[in-house]
């Protein structure tokens, strides 16, 4: 039987240097990289790097932008302001996130409590950002 439920399937985030924000999101994230191999050797457009075993961060070239047609206006979107993107996990890999974040200087917020998302309240949250300048918020609920 096939679950139709709607899903997240994947974000685009346009960066300067995929292989650099997939090293960033693999080492400081803790994301795992696909079709890194395959970009590296010109035979994909871009890499991405698992959220899930259903969700994906496609991490687009800015430099292809005005390749985007699929829509009037799409070229623009390029560093079109999204707030933020939250990724939810459970809580030791939140502290395990948070931690590996330190350790690679990469600036972190202050933890809130009770912030309100997609389940009701999260324990904890805190916002970090890439090296492109996307904001991540990381929170937990257990």
């Amino acid at each position: 039987m096939t679950d139709h439920t709607t899903r997240l399937d994947h974000i685009v985030l346009w960066v300067e240097d995929p292989l650099a924000a997939a090293e960033f999101y693999e080492k400081a994230v803790g994301l795992e990289p696909v079709r890194l191999t395959d970009y590296a050797a010109g035979e994909a457009p871009f890499p991405s790097v698992r959220v899930n075993e259903e969700t994906i961060l496609d991490l687009m070239p800015r430099a292809k932008a005005e390749r985007m047609r699929m829509l009037s206006g799409a070229a623009e979107s390029s560093g079109h302001p999204v707030n933020h993107v939250c990724l939810s996990l459970p809580a030791s890999d939140f502290d395990a996130l948070r931690s590996r974040l330190e350790e690679s200087s990469v600036p972190v917020s202050d933890v809130s409590r009770d912030s309100f998302g997609a389940r009701g309240p999260a324990r904890r949250s805190f916002y970090f950002g890439d090296p492109d300048g996307n904001v991540f918020e990381a929170r937990h609920y257990d």
